[in-house]
């Protein structure tokens, strides 16, 4: 293990290399080599032509993160799961410049350990009937990414998906603290992500691993079950001499709460206002209601604000995962999301996905940007801007209980709520139901016959997937159900033949009292 400076790692990678960089939207990602290996090939033009792979978005929706990659020449080829924080690479797309695939989150996290066993990749059936699917795009975001590298296989006669094994060149790992011998511990980082089976992939690929730390410690001094990579792992140490490449997340220097250093004190939050999001997360934890101790996964963005309502009712009786690892405790949001505050356990991003796909969720919590009337939903591809699917696949493909999230209108929607009534003071420009989603991140119908029950919450009205059908089943009591539903969707949907009214306590101020307090997991 050689101790190199930022400068001294970005030198090391070659032109071609495959580079696979760890992180989780704001957290864990090697800011300070990545910062470097821009500032390498803005001066020198060098390395080209790299393929960069990662499972989880990591930026800050601006410069940081793998944001440091996005220019022409850099990269030839990008494999990632979600996109939305880093916006250079999004350009790249929408200008064609690279060669570009959007792969599930979970895929792409349980494809490092089979690079690492050198195993042939992946076989699920994560991805089938979404653009994903090779009769689809095959995840293909570009016209200039013409291999298909996702293959439709019959197993045992039913129908997979294949994502293949590609060797890894350099992977950019980040951890607290290194020892003399390269053994890394992550004491002050809010997950471990996929530490080891990155390691290991470049290892086992016969390339470097190139780990980012804030530390050095002695050889011997470091408890050995804490260690996450072990030094035989290990080619080279990055020690950050600037503090600012090396918070704890994007929007937070350090919270000790998200590793169980402390626990941060229990008290009520100060309620938020009354808007068209709060009412959409006051309906959608009602569903949370109807389960006992159920485990659950909330969403980046408004889903993640379900936590906080539940706070504000007293309601505890659930326990909370994110897809990072954190299980129980409190998500964060914005540039924190994927850390939780007093979490009970903190476990492997893959082994996570692990858990998820294989049914363990209850009931999911999710967003939705563009639905249609076959219930099929949009979340990943807006034209040319990227989103990216992230772990929506795999959560929405494998979940008990789906709930999507988003308001019915976009674009300066303004609401009234109060009195347990509801008033549209302006109306959005953009529909949210079209006629064809332009971008098929959930199949509705093939969701449907999956057995699953999956509920759409807007502000003014929710609707189910009922026989494979985008079904209206609730409408905010003093909204008129032709003018200000039916007439502003650009496509026409079922309507249940026992419509019902919208609970009148999610339009009222003051909590709802929908819940006693209750023990459980939320803190």
């Amino acid at each position: 293990m050689k101790i190199l400076s930022a400068d001294q790692a970005a030198s090391l990678i070659q032109d071609g290399w495959t580079v696979v960089t760890a992180g989780f939207v704001g957290a864990g990602h090697a800011e300070a080599v990545t910062a470097a290996l821009e500032r390498r090939f803005l001066a020198e033009g060098a390395p080209r032509d790299l393929s960069l792979v990662y499972a989880a978005g990591q930026g800050d929706r601006a410069h940081r993160g793998v944001n440091h990659f996005g220019h022409a020449g850099l990269l030839k080829r990008v494999i990632g799961g979600h996109w939305i924080s880093a916006p250079k690479l999004g350009a790249l797309v929408a200008r064609n410049e690279i060669e570009a695939y959007n792969w599930p989150q979970g895929v792409i996290s349980h494809l490092y350990r089979a690079i690492a066993g050198h195993k042939p990749g992946v076989i699920t059936k994560i991805g089938l009937h979404t653009f994903v699917d090779p009769r689809h795009d095959g995840g293909r975001l570009t016209p200039r990414t013409t291999e298909s590298l996702v293959e439709l296989i019959e197993l045992r006669g039913e129908e997979h998906l294949f994502y293949p094994s590609l060797p890894v060149h350099c992977a950019l790992i980040r951890a607290t603290t290194a020892d003399e011998h390269g053994n890394l511990t992550t004491e002050h980082e809010p997950f471990h992500q996929d530490l080891l089976a990155i390691a290991q992939a470049a290892h086992n690929s016969g390339g470097i691993v190139i780990a980012q730390v804030k530390r050095l410690a002695q050889a011997g001094s470091l408890n050995p079950n804490l260690v996450r990579v072990p030094g035989i792992l290990v080619d080279h140490v990055v020690v950050t001499e600037d503090p600012n490449d090396h918070w704890m997340t994007f929007g937070e220097a350090y919270n000790p709460s998200y590793t169980g250093e402390v626990r941060a004190p229990d008290h009520a939050p100060p309620p938020v206002p009354l808007d068209a999001r709060k009412i959409v997360q006051r309906r959608a934890f009602l569903e949370l209601l109807k389960l006992r101790a159920p485990v659950v996964n909330l969403g980046v963005g408004m889903p993640a604000g379900i936590g906080h309502i539940a706070r504000e009712e007293g309601h505890r009786d659930f326990t909370l995962t994110v897809e990072a690892g954190p299980i129980g405790g409190t998500p964060a949001q914005l540039l924190s999301f994927g850390a939780s505050a007093n979490p009970e356990a903190i476990i492997d991003h893959a082994a996570m996905f692990d858990f998820y796909d294989g049914g363990g969720i209850d009931i999911a919590f999710l967003g939705m940007a563009e639905l249609d009337p076959l219930g099929n939903v949009n979340v990943s591809r807006f034209g040319d801007k990227i989103a990216g699917v992230g772990g929506f696949i795999n959560i929405t493909q494998s979940a008990r209980r789906v709930v999507l999230m988003g308001s019915l209108t976009a674009g300066g929607l303004s609401v009234r709520a109060g009195d347990g009534r509801l008033q549209i003071v302006q109306e959005g420009r953009v529909a949210k139901v079209v006629p064809q989603v332009g971008h098929l991140s959930f199949n509705g119908p093939y969701v449907s016959g999956l057995g699953r029950e999956v509920l759409y919450v807007t502000e003014r009205a929710v609707f189910e997937l009922r026989e494979g059908r985008l079904t209206l089943c609730e409408v905010a009591p003093g909204i008129d159900l032709r003018r200000d539903v039916l007439e502003r969707c650009a496509a026409p949907v079922a309507v249940a033949a026992d419509l019902r009214t919208m609970d009148e306590r999610v339009f009222r101020d003051g909590p709802m009292g929908a819940c006693g307090r209750q023990r459980g997991s939320l803190s």
